[in-house]
C-alpha cells in the first residue's frame, strides 16, 4: 500500500515539522516533506489528511502482560501473543515485548516458544519475550507469588537456555541472591541478544553498582520493588542514578511513582534534557478494557478504579500488583503530571526502548527507510489512527 499522509504535525523521532507530510511504500518510510502537498503522485493509492494533528512513530513496550482479556502466564499459546499484540497495537504500541512474572520453568519454556512463533510471523511487532523472574530476592518480591520466586534449581539455567533462547530479549533478576557461578552460566549460555535487567531487588549500593559495571545494562521498573535510597545506604536507586550508563525503565500510571517522583529521575538521569537512561514501560497486566478480577494459582489480583486516573490493580496482599493502562496513557502522564517535555517523552516511549533492543536504525523514527509505524494523535493525545508496516490497524 502506498500512502501520502499531509498536513501532519510530524515528530521524527528528534524533531517536530509543522504541516508536513509523509510518503509511505512497500511498509516503510520513503520521503518527508516539510511542507505539506495535497498534490497526487500517480502512484499514491491513498492520500490521509491529518488537519494538524500529531504524526508520531509507533510506541515501543517493553513491559507488558496481558491484552484486553488474555495473559500470557495464564495461556502460554501463540494465540494469546497475537492477542496482546492486537490490544495494545491499536492503542499505538507498534513494538511490544510480551511479559511474564515468576512462574514455573515449564510455563517460562511454553511462553518462549509461543512467542517465538509469532516472532516468525511479526518480527518487528513481536521482537521477543520479556522474563520477568523467577530469580529475585523474596523480600522485594511485590506481587510476585512466593510459590515461584526462588534461586535456580539445579541443571535449570541449562534447560531454560537449551532451546529458544534467542527469543528472550530482557531477563530481570535479583543479582545478590545468585551465586557468582549461576550469574556467570546466566551470562555464558544466554543469547547475545539478550539483556540483563537489575529489578526486584534488595542489593546495597555497592552490589548493584557491581552487577551493572559487570554487564548488567538495564534496571527495571525503576523505585518499585527495589532497594530505595537512603543517606547511608544509596541502595538500588542510588546506584542506578550514580552510575553512568546504565538505563532504567519507570511506570508513569499515577500509581507506581509519584509524579515527582518522575520527574526527579528525569533530571537526575537525563541532565541535558535527552533522555537517554530513562524510558517508559506500561507494565500492563490488561488493558482496554480492563479485566475486573484474574486468578492464577496464588496470583490473584483486583482491578480497582479511580475517577481520576486510569486505574490499577491489586494483589490480595493489597500489593500493587500492575497497570491498567497502554503505553500512550503513560507518555500523556509524563507530560500532563511529571512535566516532562512531549518531545521527550515520546523519545522515552519510541526511540529510547527501540535501540535498547537494537532495533533503533528500523523503529522509532519517522525517517526514510524506517519501518512505517505511524500513530495519529489529537492534540489532547488521544490516538486517531495507526499503521503497521504502512497497514492500518482497526
Amino acid at each position: 500500500m502506498t500512502i501520502t499522509f499531509i498536513n501532519a504535525h510530524l515528530f521524527t523521532g528528534t524533531d517536530w515539522l509543522p504541516n508536513a507530510s509523509v510518503r509511505v511504500a512497500n511498509g516503510h518510510i520513503q520521503a518527508i516533506n516539510p511542507s505539506a502537498s495535497t498534490q497526487r503522485d500517480e502512484d499514491t493509492a491513498t492520500i490521509i489528511d491529518l488537519n494538524g494533528d500529531y504524526l508520531i512513530p509507533g510506541l515501543v513496550d517493553l513491559q507488558l502482560y496481558g491484552g484486553s482479556d488474555l495473559f500470557l502466564n495464564d495461556q502460554p499459546t501463540p494465540e494469546t501473543v497475537r492477542h496482546i499484540y492486537d490490544s495494545h497495537s491499536r492503542n499505538g504500541t507498534t513494538t511490544l515485548l510480551p511479559t511474564i512474572h515468576s512462574t514455573s520453568l515449564d510455563i517460562m519454556q511454553q511462553s518462549m516458544a509461543a512467542v517465538q512463533v509469532v516472532r516468525a510471523e511479526n518480527p518487528l511487532g513481536i521482537p521477543g519475550i520479556h522474563i520477568e523472574g523467577p530469580y529475585f530476592n523474596p523480600i522485594k518480591r511485590g506481587a510476585h507469588s512466593t510459590a515461584y520466586v526462588r534461586t535456580p534449581a539445579e541443571g535449570e539455567l541449562e534447560t531454560l537456555f537449551s532451546t529458544n533462547a534467542d527469543v528472550i530479549r530482557i531477563l530481570t533478576l535479583a543479582p545478590e541472591i545468585l551465586t557468582p557461578d549461576q550469574l556467570n552460566t546466566i551470562k555464558k549460555l544466554k543469547h547475545a541478544d539478550t539483556l540483563l535487567s537489575l529489578g526486584h531487588s534488595n542489593a546495597t549500593y555497592q552490589q548493584a553498582t557491581a552487577a551493572f559495571d559487570e554487564g548488567i545494562p538495564l534496571a527495571t521498573h525503576l523505585y518499585n520493588a527495589m532497594r530505595g535510597f537512603e543517606s547511608r545506604e544509596p541502595g538500588v536507586v542510588g546506584a542506578v542514578f550514580d552510575h553512568p550508563t546504565v538505563r532504567a525503565s519507570i511506570i508513569a500510571d499515577g500509581y507506581h511513582c509519584n509524579p515527582t517522583s518522575i520527574r526527579i529521575a528525569y533530571r537526575l538521569l537525563c541532565p541535558d534534557g535527552e533522555p537517554e537512561r530513562l524510558f517508559l514501560i506500561s507494565d500492563a497486566l490488561f488493558a482496554n478494557p480492563p479485566r475486573p478480577n484474574f486468578e492464577l494459582g496464588q496470583f490473584i489480583v483486583h482491578f480497582e478504579p479511580d475517577q481520576d486516573r486510569p486505574g490499577r490493580y491489586v494483589n490480595n496482599e493489597g500489593n500493587l500488583a500492575g497497570s491498567a493502562i497502554t503505553l500512550i496513557d503513560c507518555v500523556k502522564i509524563a507530560v500532563e503530571q511529571a512535566g516532562i517535555p512531549l518531545t521527550n517523552a515520546l523519545r522515552m516511549a519510541s526511540v529510547i526502548p527501540a535501540e535498547i533492543i537494537g532495533l533503533g536504525d528500523q523503529l522509532g523514527k519517522v525517517q526514510p527507510g524506517y519501518v512505517a509505524n505511524l500513530v495519529r494523535l489529537g492534540q489532547s493525545m488521544q490516538v486517531k489512527g495507526v499503521w503497521a508496516s504502512g497497514e492500518p490497524i482497526a
